[in-house]
């Protein structure tokens, strides 16, 4: 624990991700869970850290399943780090692996913890799909019933309605735009033409391209799914 009002230095020394894949793909049969527990155990077996206890290990993921409430902790009970290591989950949009990263630094450099991992995982291949909330009310007043026919009564109610799924909306719930959206109308109002756009996205394709062809991901991206 830290004592006085010194604030310690923090270093990151390295990190692993699975590969980026199209949505509905390869990963089309595992869950988040199974992500974020292999990129963990990749950081695990890179840097020799199997039996050991760290300080801490935060991650999480924007859109996730209700089974996955304790994500993080569950994901390093997946992997062979020592089971005692404490973890818990957060979500900030786009930034949740970076705000993990952050929270773990800030308690590395208060003296808190001497080390951590932190981490973000998210996949479309497997969303949270429910049913309207009508449909769930049937099944809850059905569930509290006391006697047969007063658990069967609710289901008369049943309409087609009630069987339609509702899927995950990526819209902001205060402005009911996507986050593509947004981006339109920013670049509007900063007169940002199409043209422009698209000159950067292909520099930035050019640049991972080459990236790859290079080398530079060769101990950052580890297999995963074939």
């Amino acid at each position: 624990m830290l004592v006085g009002s010194a604030v310690r230095r923090v270093a990151i020394i390295g990190g692993a991700r699975i590969p980026f894949a199209r949505a509905h793909g390869v990963y089309s049969r595992v869950g988040n869970l199974q992500m974020l527990t292999a990129a963990l155990q990749a950081v695990v077996g890179k840097y020799g850290l199997d039996g050991l206890r760290l300080g801490e290990v935060a991650a999480g993921a924007v859109i996730k399943h209700s089974r996955d409430f304790n994500l993080a902790r569950e994901s390093v009970l997946g992997t062979t780090l020592d089971p005692h290591t404490p973890a818990f989950d957060l979500q900030r949009a786009c930034g949740t692996s970076l705000e993990a990263a952050i929270g773990i630094a800030n308690k590395i450099a208060l003296g808190q913890i001497d080390s951590g991992l932190a981490g973000g995982v998210d996949t479309v291949s497997d969303p949270p799909i429910v049913y309207p909330r009508a449909y769930q009310q049937i099944l809850m007043r059905a569930f509290r019933a006391k006697t047969p026919g007063a658990r069967i009564a609710p289901f008369f109610a049943l309409r087609p309605g009630h069987f339609k799924p509702v899927i995950p909306d990526a819209s902001e719930p205060r402005t009911g735009l996507s986050m593509g959206e947004s981006c339109e109308q920013m670049a509007k109002r900063w007169g940002i033409g199409r043209e422009a756009q698209d000159a950067l996205a292909c520099q930035s394709h050019r640049h991972a391209a080459a990236a790859w062809q290079s080398g530079f991901f060769d101990d950052l991206v580890v297999p995963f799914q074939g």
